[in-house]
């Protein structure tokens, strides 16, 4: 993918070097997230795990809407790799996860899992890429959404 925007510095780097934690969201099962057995239905903790990434630049002070509609910037998921470990169910009270694994200059990968209780459920790896919401050609991330993603929670 061609990088259209322009790149002053190239950062490529393990997050080694940072002590991050990780972020988490409480989640309950409602009747519209599950099937007719009333389990969760697979599609949907990929719609939870977006809510946890979500929240989580929320809380590092990044709103995706300002920076789609006034910076002209947005991610969109590039791979998506999960493993399902155990079902949810109606009413079931979940942990969602995410946390930052690499960064690139225009990408991120995040480490994401969903928990009931001690239970691991899910476990994910999921690649974004940051686009010009023009154009959705690959750009560098803004070092304001780099810094507040790498920091400490």
């Amino acid at each position: 993918m061609a990088v259209s925007c322009p790149i002053a510095v190239i950062y490529n780097f393990s997050l080694q070097y940072f002590r991050m934690s990780q972020f988490s969201i409480p989640i309950r099962v409602y009747i519209e997230d599950t099937d007719a057995g009333g389990i969760v239905y697979y599609a949907n903790y990929l719609r939870f795990m977006e809510r946890a990434r979500t929240e989580w630049l929320r809380a590092s002070g990044i709103e995706l809407d300002v920076w789609q509609n006034e910076k002209r910037r947005l991610f969109v998921v590039r791979s998506v790799q999960i493993d399902y470990l155990a079902p949810a169910r109606f009413n079931d009270q979940l942990t969602v996860t995410a946390s930052l694994k690499t960064m690139r200059s225009a990408s991120v990968v995040c480490e994401q899992s969903v928990m009931r209780g001690e239970t691991l459920l899910t476990s994910s790896t999921i690649g974004l890429v940051c686009v010009n919401a023009d154009s959705l050609a690959a750009c560098a991330i803004p070092n304001e959404i780099r810094e507040a993603i790498s920091r400490e929670f």
